[in-house]
This record gives structure tokens, C-alpha cells and sequence, in this order.
């Protein structure tokens, strides 16, 4: 369910074509699951996972905050695929269903919050000029990384995505402060 809802959406993907793909009879499906929401918030949340815990891997650990930005910017994607979860939200029946919004919500607002925890830290440690609130900065790189993932889909062009990231590199290294 979680691949299907990220190649075709909600709307986009039956009961039958999560069976078709995991080969499993419909007995097994509805022993799990009560219907398509429910096992569409269990795969919501399976993505969920899978870019958060990326998003973890990258933010985290060694390096400066621009480097760990940048870590998090460079990381390996299928941009062509889109976000796992940012193209659920132009889902008309995830946008209103509350259950299956609500994961998407969440997983995009941990994924802010991971990098408006490296901002705030590069600020206080002085790497990063402290003039932007640092969840207002976590917004407009989601939010620009989101917007790569629609211009290269569009055009059907990697280098749209890839034009975001170095404009969001080309802002951060004007925020980061060189220490002397």
C-alpha cells in the first residue's frame, strides 16, 4: 500500500491492486484491515516513517548546520517520484479525511521541526546569522524542496528539483557565518 499510494495516491489505488501487489489473498487483507482507510493510514504512516527517519539520518550526527543542511538537501532521492508524502496532499480524499491527513501533517511538521532544530542550533552556536526565526526557515526549505519535487514532475526534468537545492544552498551559505 505504501509504494501504491506514492505511485498513484489514494484515490488512485484499490483494495485489489494492494492485493494484486503483494500477492496475498483478500481474506488476508481484511483479517488486518477493516477497509481502504485503514490500510491506507497504516501505508501513509509506513512513509511517514521512511522520510522521517531519512530526514533523521541526515540532519543528525557531525558537521556544522549548513554541512548537515546541506546533507539533508544532497541526500539521494527519486525526484521524479515525487514525495512520498507531500503528493498526498494534493489528494482530494486525503485533504478530507482527517484520518489519513493527519499522518501526512505530522510526518512534514517532524521533518520542519528536524530542521528547525539544526537552524536554532547553527544560530546559537553563531554558524548561522540569527535574523530568521529558524521554524520560518525550516518552512521555506520544506516548502521549496516540496515545490522542486513539483516543477521536475512537471517537466519530467530532474534539474528543476536540483535548481531548488542550489538555491536553498546558495541562501544558507549566505546565512552561515564564517568564524575567524
Amino acid at each position: 500500500m505504501a509504494d501504491l499510494l506514492w505511485e498513484r495516491g489514494y484515490v488512485g489505488t484499490s483494495p485489489s491492486a494492494v492485493l494484486k501487489r503483494a500477492g496475498v489473498g483478500q481474506g488476508s487483507l481484511y483479517h488486518h484491515f477493516t477497509g481502504k482507510q485503514e490500510l491506507a493510514v497504516a501505508g501513509i504512516q509506513a512513509n511517514a516513517e521512511t522520510l522521517t527517519r531519512a530526514a533523521r539520518d541526515a540532519l543528525d550526527g557531525p558537521g556544522t548546520a549548513y554541512e548537515r543542511l546541506e546533507r539533508f538537501l544532497l541526500r539521494d532521492r527519486d525526484v521524479l517520484r515525487g514525495c512520498r508524502i507531500g503528493r498526498l496532499t494534493q489528494d482530494p480524499e486525503v485533504a478530507a479525511e482527517q484520518a489519513l491527513r493527519q499522518p501526512v501533517a505530522d510526518a512534514l511538521a517532524q521533518v520542519r521541526q528536524a530542521i528547525a532544530a539544526v537552524i536554532e542550533q547553527g544560530q546559537a552556536g553563531g554558524e548561522l546569522a540569527s535574523g530568521i526565526a529558524p521554524d520560518d526557515l525550516a518552512a521555506t526549505i520544506l516548502s521549496a524542496l516540496q515545490g522542486g519535487y513539483v516543477l521536475a514532475r512537471a517537466e519530467l526534468d530532474e534539474e528543476r528539483f536540483t535548481a531548488a537545492v542550489r538555491g536553498l544552498l546558495g541562501l544558507l551559505r549566505g546565512l552561515a557565518q564564517t568564524k575567524d
